[in-house]
């Protein structure tokens, strides 16, 4: 399986489709989510899909609705502009990283394959990879990945363990990595410990936080009024930008008012609180453990 889709049930409903809208799914991935939002679509429907990972294009839907762009999602205005898909009637994001992305050995996507080069490019024609930060950025540049995406405390002590570790020689692999570093995890915590380790580093590789913002922007501008936006986030660090930009309209999550005193909001949170999976999803796929969904809709 290339990856089962979180939570496909709530995505379905979050979207409220319309036979005949316009709808995208800017993580496409192995279509799961795509698949089921086809079979709701009329003939007059339209769905495409964006996915910036060369992988995903093996998973094509053959439909003349469909339309599959082998693009990073910060690109999606411009390419509906080009096919002339806006507005649209809803947007799908689905922010976790593929089953498949992860079990591929050669991505360096998991903390178990030793042996493997540190990459973490979901496009692997960007020149920015693991290794790269890990062998070129500064102590304090270090510092600052490991600190601000993930929220590790001992960041300072990870940075200088690093610059340390590759005077005597360069970091490659995912094991040369973990040995640099082991003695900061917490004794019986170590996944966790080094799953914020690659999470902070394929941050700062894909620029995942930032591409998430152009999304929210993008997505409130060529919405339709009535339009959805469903958005399934897997760490904090995404979640708080979607609660906030749904909430307030922007990042901060502060309501701005005009020159009245009455409050700017574009979008309508559809429920306050996200949507989790369930225990029998959990159990099935557990990869969905951590999966927040959240919808709004376009005023």
């Amino acid at each position: 399986m290339y990856h089962i889709p979180v939570m496909l049930k709530e995505t379905l409903e979050g979207l409220a489709i319309k036979p005949d809208g316009i709808y995208v799914d800017v993580t496409y991935g192995g279509g799961g989510h795509s698949r089921e939002i086809l079979k709701q679509l009329g003939s007059e429907g339209r769905l495409i899909g964006f996915d910036q990972d060369e992988d995903a294009l093996k998973n094509t839907v053959e439909d003349n609705r469909f339309m599959l762009i082998h693009q990073n999602f910060k690109y999606m205005k411009n390419f509906l502009r080009l096919y002339k898909a806006i507005p649209v009637d809803g947007i799908l994001a689905d922010l976790g990283i593929s089953s498949h992305q992860i079990d591929e050995q050669d991505r360096g996507f998991s903390i178990r394959y030793d042996d493997t080069e540190l990459d973490l490019r979901m496009d692997r024609k960007k020149s920015l990879s693991a290794k790269y930060v890990l062998n070129t950025y500064t102590g304090e540049q270090l510092r600052d990945v490991f600190s601000q995406f993930g929220e590790l405390h001992n960041a300072a002590r990870l940075a200088h363990l690093i610059t340390e570790s590759r005077r005597e020689k360069e970091i490659s692999t995912v094991n040369q990595f973990k040995t640099a570093v082991n003695s900061c995890a917490p004794r019986g915590k170590e996944n966790q410990f080094f799953a914020r380790l690659f999470q902070a580093l394929r941050i700062e590789v894909n620029d995942e936080l930032e591409v998430l913002k152009e999304l929210l922007r993008q997505s409130n501008e060529i919405l339709k009024p009535g339009g959805r936006l469903v958005v399934i986030a897997y760490h904090s660090l995404e979640d708080r930008l979607v609660k906030n930009f749904m909430r307030a309209g922007n990042f901060e999550g502060t309501p701005e008012k005009d020159f009245y005193g009455n409050v700017q909001q574009p979008l309508r949170q559809i429920s306050r609180k996200p949507a989790e999976p369930s225990d029998a999803e959990i159990e099935v796929n557990s990869r969905s453990r951590s999966a927040k969904l959240r919808i709004a809709e376009k005023l």
